[in-house]
């Protein structure tokens, strides 16, 4: 795993050989992160990871200056890898939850976040709910965004504040981008 740019930038973490996580490609991801730049400004954001894996993403976004970042990781080996990683950068504006997305999803309050990043499994059932839950929750902030990485067989562009997908070689993902509500003067 490497960190691309920022504070801690071409660092490099040896990710065991045991793992199931699918980490984000260096070039999807350093792809995905211009698109996002254009969008929001990272020093004032509090960040979501939901299906953390390695930690690719959160420690990403730590390195180009997040104000915090919540990364989300049920499986325990994939979690003590992500600790390790945050106790070797030795960063404080982290959180990691070891438990179930979707619980985690449903106990959060509302407009928590000013960016989510999603990936979870490619076969899991409920990846479709993703989007209609995490503004169901209403936890995205208005000006937000939203990322859900996925394969090629999931099209969302129906959905509410569905802004564009991107495609990466394999990798698959739709940008959500809630705006901000007009009040009227």
């Amino acid at each position: 795993m490497r960190i691309i740019r920022g504070q801690y930038g071409r660092r490099r973490f040896q990710v065991p050989s045991s793992f199931k996580a699918r980490p984000t490609t260096d070039f999807a991801k350093e792809n995905l992160f211009n698109v996002i730049e254009n969008h929001l400004y990272w020093d004032d954001i509090i960040a979501l990871d939901l299906f953390a894996g390695t930690g690719s993403i959160s420690f990403e976004l730590l390195s180009r200056g997040c104000q915090h970042v919540t990364a989300v990781e049920k499986d325990f080996d994939h979690a003590s890898f992500i600790s390790k990683v945050a106790r070797e950068l030795a960063v404080d504006n982290f959180d990691l939850i070891k438990g179930d997305v979707f619980r985690y999803l449903r106990s959060i309050p509302e407009a928590a976040f000013d960016f989510i990043f999603a990936d979870p499994p490619y076969a899991l059932q409920e990846l479709p709910t993703l989007p209609e839950l995490v503004f169901e929750k209403n936890i995205l902030k208005d000006g937000g965004v939203f990322v859900l990485e996925h394969s090629k067989q999931y099209e969302f562009s129906s959905l509410p504040y569905f802004y564009q997908q991107r495609t990466y070689g394999s990798v698959n993902f739709s940008l959500f981008f809630k705006e901000e509500e007009k009040t009227d003067a």
